[in-house]
């Protein structure tokens, strides 16, 4: 165990240390609050708003249904936007690392992204096609542009702080000139061979391939990427290697979130436009689907572990790390039980740890594609407590609110056996 823990840990430590993870991670704690404003217009919209299904159909509060459009315009600024958000945090997250402060890297960023995107879009409504021009296509603004947002970000502003460490093309400005002027046309030719460089590129590839870098990009990587993580098998990989780090001593999620952020976030997002818009909500597999069905109580569904202590726990030590951990634990932090109890490096607590999830995320998935839990339409913040956020994340789903209780008392039964073999252990032996 010592051998296997101190490889796996040499190889979190160096996937912990590439710049471009550093960034993406950090771009996307970032984001977080702009999803769960989105997220909450949205449910602000279908609950009370709404004037079929919220309070609004109430005749003495049938007023709110005229509010409905403050709702949708925070939906619409926050997750149409969401490409353009993570591409200007990235470059200004990504500046840091290369020791250049302020946020107009971000602007460059920005600038660079969109130099690469087509701003002529063709409408065909009733076999009329309208070309509308100087206007920017849906598709390149919200998730579907996350993957190349990303790749553009990372490559105009580590070729901008290239440009700008270079010394024949800063300007020279006199002493007497203001320190924020000066440093304005220090930037300048930095910025402009940056964006003239990125949209050069993005010419070239139309040119020569007939598509846009948002073509190639979104249907060779991302659209793949998204086709593994809304599949069951995918999905419980990811958490299998969380847990396996986890299990470690490593912080299993900060492992796998450059891979699952990007596409969990994607997929709540486009969920939460969907249902704004009446439209069937596409994906099972979001970030609220992890929180609701995979991560209860924590990683490793440890609120089934925390109860069954309290069923069947015969140990002091176990008793009272349980006793610390109830409180946090309501709220989905169970750093006290992974590290207190221990779980990590305890092959008995492991076992349980590791497979829970696994099972608990397959009957979600199993009951939200037949239909008895909803899908999650709402970015809920993850220390909402288990079965409010299945209520706020499904938009009022009572099916999904079972379908959790049930996951809950199962990882309890799960949990139990082990607690039982616990029972029988020295306290030095855990």
């Amino acid at each position: 165990m010592e051998k296997f823990a101190s490889v796996l840990g040499n190889i979190a430590a160096k996937i912990n240390s590439l710049r471009y993870i550093i960034v993406i991670k950090n771009a996307f704690a970032a984001l977080i609050p702009v999803i769960i404003t989105g997220a909450f217009g949205t449910l602000f919209s279908a609950m009370i708003f709404d004037s079929e299904n919220g309070l609004a159909k109430i005749s003495t509060l049938s007023f709110l249904a005229e509010l409905k459009p403050i709702s949708s315009a925070v939906s619409y600024v926050t997750l149409s936007f969401l490409t353009i958000y993570a591409v200007f945090l990235i470059g200004i997250e990504l500046a840091k690392l290369n020791k250049v402060d302020g946020v107009f890297s971000g602007i460059v960023a920005v600038m660079s992204y969109l130099s690469v995107n087509p701003t002529v879009f063709t409408v065909v409504n009733e076999d009329i096609s309208v070309v509308a021009e100087n206007v920017l296509a849906k598709q390149y603004t919200d998730t579907k542009g996350l993957f190349l947002g990303m790749f553009i970000a990372i490559v105009s502003v580590e070729l901008y702080c290239w440009l700008g460490r270079q010394e024949k093309l800063q300007l020279k400005m006199p002493d007497t000139v203001p320190t924020n002027v000066a440093s304005s046309f220090s930037a300048l030719f930095p910025t402009v061979l940056t964006v003239v460089t990125i949209a050069t590129a993005g010419f070239i590839v139309k040119a020569v391939t007939g598509m846009y870098a948002y073509d190639i990009i979104y249907n060779i990587v991302q659209r793949p990427l998204e086709g593994i993580v809304q599949g069951l098998p995918g999905i419980l990989l990811l958490m299998f290697i969380a847990q396996i780090f986890w299990v470690i001593g490593i912080h299993g999620n900060q492992m796998v979130k450059p891979v699952r952020e990007p596409l969990l976030l994607a997929a709540i997002a486009v969920n939460t436009e969907a249902f704004e818009a009446g439209k069937e909500i596409p994906n099972i597999i979001t970030m609220p689907f992890w929180d609701m069905y995979m991560s209860m109580g924590g990683s490793g569904v440890t609120i089934g572990l925390l109860v069954a202590v309290l069923i069947a726990g015969k140990r002091e030590d176990m008793k009272q790390i349980t006793k610390l951990s109830l409180a946090p634990g309501i709220f989905n932090i169970n750093e006290p039980v992974i590290f207190g109890m221990p779980i990590m490096l305890n092959p008995i607590l492991a076992i349980p740890f590791i497979l829970t999830p696994l099972i608990t995320g397959t009957i979600g998935y199993i009951a939200t594609s037949i239909g008895f839990a909803a899908k999650a339409v709402v970015m809920v913040p993850w220390p909402t407590p288990p079965l409010i956020n299945a209520y706020l994340a499904t938009a009022g789903d009572i099916g999904a609110v079972i379908t959790q209780a049930f996951c809950i008392i199962l990882s309890i039964l799960i949990y139990l056996p082990f607690v039982f073999t616990t029972n029988r252990t020295k306290n030095e032996t855990l």
